[in-house]
């Protein structure tokens, strides 16, 4: 089947689904949380089904990560050639060069934001408010609070400006969201694309080791195993999983909100797909003990349910003539990547 944009920029969201499996054998390590371990919970039982232990093996600050380094090429720090032409904005830091597309908070990065802040401001033409707090002025438009203020600030935005705006400098910082908060207030952009993995029927498989140390095997010679002499033991808990689904949504409706072009709706809906199709495609190695691989047709697309997954060499042809159009018409920065520069600690103040 021909790829056609319009029918899934016409739904209200796009959602897509496969099965997987582990590479290797059937056991495999799920994502884990500081102070929580991993995510298990159970679905709720009724008359006809029975509880099923669920596990979250992958959450979608996770995905989101490993969507966005499907177009980076680390051996140049840039995007692929196919994506030559696509706006970001980087900077280098004590020779440390980054850039919106890997940095945790995109556009928003400390390292970033800073630099950018005047042109964006007069870009995006955000209108901001302030509130008294706690006897204080809030913070004025375009100025952060110092440590330790009792201030607020909340702001009145125009998000179809701010879309304009973040689009502009970097269309995946639309994608994948971005809080502006650096910028004023509760400026804020959601995900149009999330992304999760779940499995369900999922069973602890516990197992363990030990590192040997051949010189010293009690360890209370050289100073123990706190400075890492000596035998240490360890435990270690996988899974095993009757079903592991990844699912990912592509919210329509927001991005026809935001009122762009029809060029930069059918690029950020292009990007999306070519991003989950490659990401599914090159084998989802999560962490060292979880590999991931299709199981079974390959992705599905529940909605709109008249489609199916385009092939990707489409999706790319088509992301590649909306990353000229969108160039054309303007609505791209020029040159397409911004370089900003990072103040030093005399310059920021």
């Amino acid at each position: 089947m021909s790829y056609d944009p319009e029918q899934f920029l016409a739904a209200p969201r796009v959602v897509i689904t496969t099965r997987l499996k582990p590479l290797i054998g059937t056991r495999f390590q799920p994502t884990g949380f500081p102070n929580l371990g991993a995510a298990e919970y159970q679905l709720p039982s009724s008359e006809q089904t029975k509880r099923v232990k669920c596990l979250l093996v992958e959450s979608p600050q996770s995905i989101a990560n490993h969507l966005e380094k499907t177009i980076w090429d680390d051996a140049n720090n840039d995007v692929l050639p196919d994506f030559q032409g696509l706006p970001y904005v980087r900077t280098t830091v004590d020779d440390t060069p980054t850039d919106s597309i890997q940095e945790a908070h995109r556009l928003n990065s400390p390292y970033l934001i800073e630099g950018l802040r005047a042109q964006f401001m007069a870009r995006a033409e955000i209108k901001t408010k302030t509130k008294v707090a706690a006897g204080k002025k809030g913070a004025q438009a375009g100025e952060g609070t110092s440590d330790g203020e009792d201030s607020e600030s909340s702001s009145g935005v125009d998000t179809r400006k701010l879309a304009s705006a973040v689009f502009f400098y970097d269309p995946n910082s639309v994608l994948h969201g971005v809080f502006l908060e650096k910028v004023v207030g509760l400026a804020r952009l959601t995900r149009v694309i999330s992304g999760f993995i779940e499995a369900s029927g999922v069973e602890v498989v516990q197992s363990g080791g030990v590192k040997n140390d051949r010189v010293d095997p009690s360890g209370k010679k050289y100073g123990g195993a706190n400075k890492g002499f000596g035998n240490v033991p360890y435990s270690k808990a996988e899974y095993a999983a009757e079903v592991i689904e990844a699912s990912f949504s592509f919210d329509s409706a927001r991005v026809r909100a935001y009122g762009l072009p029809p060029e930069a709706q059918r690029l950020l809906l292009s990007l999306a797909l070519w991003k989950i199709g490659t990401f599914i495609s090159d084998g989802t190695r999560l962490r060292t003990a979880c590999d991931l691989v299709v199981d079974g047709p390959g992705l599905t697309v529940r909605s709109p349910s008249v489609t199916t997954f385009p092939a990707l060499s489409e999706v790319l042809a088509d992301v590649k003539a909306q990353i000229v159009a969108c160039g054309i018409a303007g609505h791209f920065a020029k040159p397409a990547v911004t370089n900003v520069v990072f103040p030093t600690k005399a310059e920021a103040k």
